[in-house]
Formats: structure tokens, C-alpha cells, sequence
């Protein structure tokens, strides 16, 4: 039988489509209706829904298996001819019209196609476009319930008149048109150009190997990590605590980079094989939630570095890497507004010293994260992860029976010493928080529209860290976070091995490739953490202006 011919739908038949709710994308020239699959999707909606409207060929093929990808063939419903043109999804805040609808089209399409269509030129402003298209890079503030602007933050100097919000939209602006003038041009010949290039990058890369799992480095991996373990029954019989708790806490610190590799499938490349290396790791020996990681984490690789979007850099009200989230931003991944209220105020002018002690405790808040996600909605019922769930729970109840009872109280005899041991050992894992940090932190932040490609938008908001060979084992391959942005999938003992391919990509279609030492890294993450404190800054000083002299346009001149 040969292959199933499918009808030719127009764009307006998609648009129309999705006015009506469903969650329509495009994959390899095919239309994907995934609203059958959402609730079984084992890496939660929010990543569906954020490519609905979309071109998603690369981020879909990057992030899935070939039998995943296989699987999807059963859910198109039609097939579209030549390029096409991203929409905004409704998620991001995209307006889409019914089918009876009988607007004029320019209307509409302006909301996806300015963007692109316009920024090919960068004369006589580079910025325009964007804001004259969906607006939405501010559109966050507004939801809180504050009503639509209706007019184009270039031509509206007194936006928000009574909060200072003016200042924030030229921060903005300047933000935008610095990538822009980066980066190379958003016009449709560019970004096609890059993808074409990704595509036969990727195809090298799997010609090389660069997929297949190194398991004698696993075996290596595992020698370190039994080490490190009867080390620390060693010294906690010697009663050293200390030491027993530092050795517990490099333990937890190695096991998470092979969790991460279990979690993207780059083990076995078997999505129950590695679900369930993944789960002991996680949940069993280190007692945090793959599913809570895996829904989290698959947003992040989409929506990479997107204030309203991104839940890896939404960490209100403790901290902001973006002067944005200083307007009340709503995060659609949390579905609540993140308030830019008295608490962050404190908070955010002392963050660039403060930075590094909230990472120490990050693994608690970790802990009160995975349970929310298990106990919660937004865990699997379905699908092929529906017995995830009860995996996880008892993974939980095993890890505080082994970690929390035998080990902490049992084996420790006083308070104290049982209260040293446990801040020591959750303290010593804040290296691969701040390494978490290092490579999202400093980089852009900006909406570039819709029409930037995956590959683009992946360098463009990651960096790598440059360290000697040597030192991998202490990195956990999460220095190479741009060549893991482009291909999530491969196993992080060949990173190094594809860094060089990666480079040659990037000067070939002109893409800057961030790469720091890790000191430099941690330096330009602080120094945008201060930045943003000195935009709080500037930010309350514009508003006492305008309450004091009730004159919007005066505290915009500030």
C-alpha cells in the first residue's frame, strides 16, 4: 500500500482551526492535530501548546525519538505546500480568527508576519517591527487584568503613566535592537538558510556517532558514584559528619548529570528504559521528581530565556536576570502573575550578593517542587507515563525512609550534628545549581518574534563554558549547553566531540558562540543580576518622580 494521501489545507483553514481551540502544528510539511494526545503527552502540555501554530519541525525532532516521531504520523489530519509562516501560538498571546469570520486577512496576519517581513531590513529601525507586530515582549504586564495598549511603544512615550512603566519599554526596546543588530537578519532567506545548515549539522553529527552512548564512560560514572557512597557510610561510621555529608553531597551532585541524560532519553534512547534509570536516580537516590524535571525542562528548551515563558528563569521574588520581570509579569507555565511587590523589591536590590547563598538552599525548594507536581494536577494519568506517578511517590517514600530516617536520625546521634549533616550535604550540590545558571543567566532575554528559527533562538540564549578535559567529570557535560540546546538528545560524553562541528556552524551562518571560562561565566552572571538591581533602581526613582510632580512625560526624561 503506498503512503496515505492527505488534503492540502490553506493557512485561513488553520487559523480557523485553531480559533476554535485546537492545537494545531506543523511537522515536515504535515498538519499535526495533537489535541487527542495532550493529555498523554509524557512531557506535559505546556510544550505542545507553546508550538501550536507553528513550524515546529526542529524543536519536535530534536526533543523526540524516532519512534516518538514515528507515533505522530497517526495525528495528521492534512499537509500545507511551501514555507510556512509561524503564528504567535495562543499561549504567547496570538489572536487567531473563526473560520466565519470575514475580517480582511492583513489584519491577522500582520500579528505573525511583521516580524519577519520587516526586520529583513534593519533601516531605518530595527526595533519597530516588533513592537508594531504582536507586542509580545510587553505584553506581559498586563496580565494582571490591565487593559491592552492599542498603540505601538515607539509612538507612545507615557505608556502606564503613573508606574514609570516608560522607562522599562525603552530598556526593552534597547535590549531588542542590540540582538538584532547581533544576530543575523530575521527575513525569511536567513533564517531558512540556518535551518537548512542545522539540518545537514545534524545529519554529520549522526553520521559520526554522536548519538550512540559511550557506556564504558557509564562505567566509569558508575565506579565514581560508588565511590563517593561508601565514602560516606565510611566516614559516618567513623562518626565524621562533615566529611560523610560532603561525600553525600558530591554523590547527589554526580548523580543529577545522569538523571539529565535518563530524562532526554540519551541512555538507551528507550523511553521506559531511561524513564526508569531516570526515576531511581531522581526520586529513589536523590529524592526530586524526574516527571516535575522532564515537564519543566521540556518548556525550557523551547521557550528558552523567555520571561513570561521560561520556567528554568522565573525565580520572583527572590530573583530577576530581566528588567521585565519588574511589571508584574503573568508566567504561563505557573499561571499566576509573578508581582513585582515589596518582598521582590528587597530582594532584587540585594540579588547580586545574595545570588550564590540561595543557591545553597536551592535543593530544599526542590524538594517542596516535586511534591507540589506529584500530589498535583499536572503529573501523568495517561498515556504511556501513567504509572510514572506511583513510581515517583514510592520512589519518595523511599528515598526519606533511607535518607531521612536510617541515615539523618538513626545513624546520627545528636541534633545538632544531624542539623550540620543535612545543610552540608543539600550545600555541597550548589555548584551544579550555579552551573544550572551559568549558561542561561547572562544571555538574552529578548522576543525576537516568531520567525526566528530554533537553531537561532537556541545560541542566542545559551553559552558554553570553556574548561579543560580534565574537569568534565566535574561539569557533567552541562558546560556545553549549546551544543545540548541544539541536540538534546545526545549523550553528554560526546558534547566535547561535537563542540567543534557546532563552532563551524556558528561562523559559517554568522551566529555569535557565547564561550567564557567558568569564572568569566559566573562574573556576567552576576553582573546582569546588578543590572537589573540598578534598573529596580532607576525604576523607583522614575516612579517618586512621577508622584511627586504628576507629570508622566517628566519622569520618562529621567
Amino acid at each position: 500500500m503506498g503512503e496515505k494521501t492527505y488534503q492540502l489545507l490553506s493557512r485561513r483553514e488553520i487559523e480557523g482551526s485553531i480559533a476554535d481551540g485546537r492545537k494545531l502544528f506543523i511537522l515536515n510539511q504535515y498538519v499535526i492535530k495533537a489535541d487527542a494526545w495532550l493529555p498523554y503527552h509524557p512531557g506535559g502540555e505546556k510544550s505542545i501548546m507553546h508550538m501550536v501554530g507553528r513550524d515546529a519541525t526542529d524543536e519536535v525532532t530534536a526533543l523526540h525519538s524516532a519512534q516518538a516521531l514515528q507515533h505522530m504520523n497517526r495525528y495528521r489530519i492534512g499537509r500545507i505546500e511551501g514555507r510556512w509562516e509561524n503564528f504567535i501560538p495562543p499561549i504567547q498571546g496570538g489572536k487567531f480568527r473563526a473560520l466565519s469570520d470575514n475580517t480582511d486577512g492583513e489584519e491577522c496576519e500582520t500579528q505573525s508576519t511583521a516580524t519577519a517581513s520587516n526586520s529583513s531590513s534593519r533601516d531605518p529601525s530595527p526595533v519597530s517591527p516588533i513592537f508594531e507586530a504582536e507586542d509580545p515582549v510587553l505584553r506581559g504586564r498586563h496580565a494582571a487584568g490591565a487593559k491592552q495598549r492599542s498603540t505601538s511603544v515607539s509612538s507612545n512615550s507615557s505608556v502606564d503613566e503613573d508606574d514609570g512603566m516608560a522607562y522599562l519599554d525603552t530598556v526593552t526596546k534597547k535590549k531588542i535592537s542590540l540582538d538584532l543588530e547581533t544576530y543575523p537578519s530575521l527575513d525569511h532567506a536567513t533564517q531558512d538558510a540556518i535551518v537548512a545548515k542545522y539540518r545537514l549539522l545534524d545529519e554529520r553529527v549522526r553520521a559520526e556517532g554522536l548519538y550512540n552512548c559511550n557506556y564504558r564512560a557509564y562505567a566509569i560514572e558508575c565506579s565514581r558514584y560508588s565511590l563517593l557512597f561508601g565514602l560516606m557510610l565510611l566516614f559516618l561510621r567513623w562518626g565524621w559528619y562533615a566529611l560523610s555529608a560532603a561525600c553525600l553531597g558530591a554523590f547527589w551532585h554526580q548523580l543529577v548529570f545522569t538523571a539529565h541524560d535518563a530524562g532526554h532519553m540519551g541512555i538507551t534512547h528507550g523511553f521506559h528504559a531511561d524513564s526508569v534509570i531516570g526515576m531511581i536516580i531522581a526520586d529513589f537516590l536523590g529524592g526530586l521528581s524526574l516527571g516535575w524535571w522532564k515537564r519543566n525542562h521540556n518548556v525550557h528548551h523551547i521557550v528558552t530565556n523567555s520571561p513570561e515563558h521560561d520556567p528554568d528563569i522565573e525565580h520572583m521574588p527572590v530573583l530577576a536576570v530581566s528588567h521585565r520581570f519588574l511589571s508584574d509579569l503573568r508566567s504561563t507555565y505557573y499561571d499566576r502573575v509573578m508581582e513585582y511587590d515589596a518582598l521582590a523589591k528587597v530582594m532584587l536590590k540585594i540579588q547580586a550578593y545574595s545570588y550564590y547563598i540561595l543557591l545553597a538552599f536551592g535543593r530544599f525548594n526542590l524538594y517542596r517542587l516535586s511534591w507540589e507536581y506529584l500530589l498535583g494536577p499536572h503529573a501523568p494519568r495517561k498515556g504511556p507515563a501513567w504509572w510514572h506517578r506511583y513510581f515517583e511517590i514510592t520512589g519518595q517514600v523511599v528515598f526519606w525512609i533511607w535518607f531521612g530516617y536510617f541515615l539523618v536520625y538513626k545513624s546520627i546521634p545528636t541534633a545538632w550534628d544531624r542539623f550540620v549533616f543535612v545543610m552540608i550535604s543539600h550545600m555541597v550540590t550548589m555548584p551544579l545549581h550555579a552551573q544550572i545558571c551559568l549558561s542561561h543567566f547572562a544571555m538574552s532575554t529578548s522576543e525576537l518574534g516568531p520567525h526566528e528559527s530554533f537553531p537561532q533562538k537556541m545560541i542566542r540564549t545559551t553559552m558554553d563554558i570553556d574548561c579543560p578535559q580534565w574537569l568534565d567529570f566535574f561539569h557533567g557535560g552541562l558546560q556545553f549547553q549549546v551544543i545540548h540546546h541544539l541536540y538534546p538528545r545526545m549523550p553528554r560524553h560526546n558534547l566535547r566531540r561535537a563542540q567543534k562541528l557546532v563552532q563551524e556552524f556558528c561562523d559559517e551562518v554568522g551566529i555569535p558562540y557565547a564561550l567564557y571560562g567558568f569564572y568569566d561565566g559566573n562574573k556576567r552572571v552576576v553582573g546582569t543580576l546588578a543590572e537589573v538591581s540598578r534598573q529596580a533602581a532607576i525604576l523607583a526613582k522614575c516612579q517618586q518622580v512621577v508622584a511627586e510632580s504628576g507629570d508622566p512625560l517628566h519622569a520618562h526624561s529621567h
